[in-house]
């Protein structure tokens, strides 16, 4: 795996108060997206100078300022050669692949709009969630030419019935190819599993023991006890599961900008 996965204890806790690692000037007024490798290098995209930044979590310095032509990028995923993959659906209608090893870029996959999320799961498979067409498509990355796009989630249309999406935005896939995403407009997060159009509800008001009560979940990670971390932007705060329940993590006090 590329990314950062750890392995907490059954119930672990956080510091209500945070630490500003990265500000305006580095990140951008509006950062959508961030990705943290197993090295913890961090890369966010700014979406107002159209660049990726790079540095490491206990440094205060950038170490890499990407360019390229693309713009308004949604997301990123960088995979464990540090090849970066990142959005450019809104004005191009592609993903690009930024190469680790020729500082280039190339175009991995069409889209008709954004990527709010990107993954890129262990059978070299990358997915796109179109939140505008209410689906999440994929494509192998394994194959010699670009092949078209195959529907991971989604009828391509608004609906909160098992197999519908509504505004899906960031997604998560585990080892065993089972996806998640985080079902803004349905206020829930779905899971579907290999080969199923139909999904079930991990989290929200259409489980069927319904926990929590989420407001346009946008953001899903698990950690290696498949638990799930889930940004609840429409409450402000990050929510994860547990053992028994989901709990509030952080942001547990309402909308703000204090610590």
């Amino acid at each position: 795996l590329s990314f950062n996965q750890p392995r907490f204890s059954t119930t672990p806790t956080w510091n209500s108060n945070g630490i500003t690692v990265a500000n305006q000037s580095i990140v951008g007024r509006i950062p959508g997206t961030i990705f943290v490798d197993t090295n913890n290098t961090i890369y966010v995209a700014n979406q107002e100078e159209n660049t990726i930044v790079v540095w490491h979590e206990e440094s205060g310095n950038l170490t890499k300022i990407i360019y390229g032509n693309f713009t308004h990028s949604s997301s990123l995923f960088v995979t464990s050669n540090g090849d970066i993959y990142i959005d450019d659906g809104i004005e191009h209608g592609q993903v690009q692949k930024w190469i680790v090893e020729t500082n280039t870029f190339a175009t991995v996959m069409n889209v008709r709009s954004q990527c709010d999320g990107l993954f890129i799961d262990i059978d070299n498979t990358l997915y796109c969630s179109m939140s505008l067409f209410a689906e999440v498509v994929k494509r192998s990355l394994n194959d010699p030419v670009m092949t078209p796009n195959h529907v991971a989630a989604g009828t391509g249309r608004e609906g909160s019935a098992s197999n519908e999406l509504n505004y899906p935005s960031g997604i998560f896939v585990d080892v065993n190819l089972d996806l998640y995403v985080a079902d803004c407009g349905n206020d829930r997060v779905q899971l579907f599993q290999p080969e199923e159009s139909n999904g079930f509800t991990a989290a929200g008001r259409t489980s069927l023991t319904p926990t929590i009560t989420l407001r346009c979940p946008a953001g899903i990670v698990l950690d290696t006890e498949k638990y799930l971390f889930i940004a609840d932007i429409g409450n402000d705060r990050i929510v994860g599961s547990d053992l028994n329940d989901f709990r509030c993590l952080v942001g547990c006090y309402g909308e703000g900008s204090h610590s």
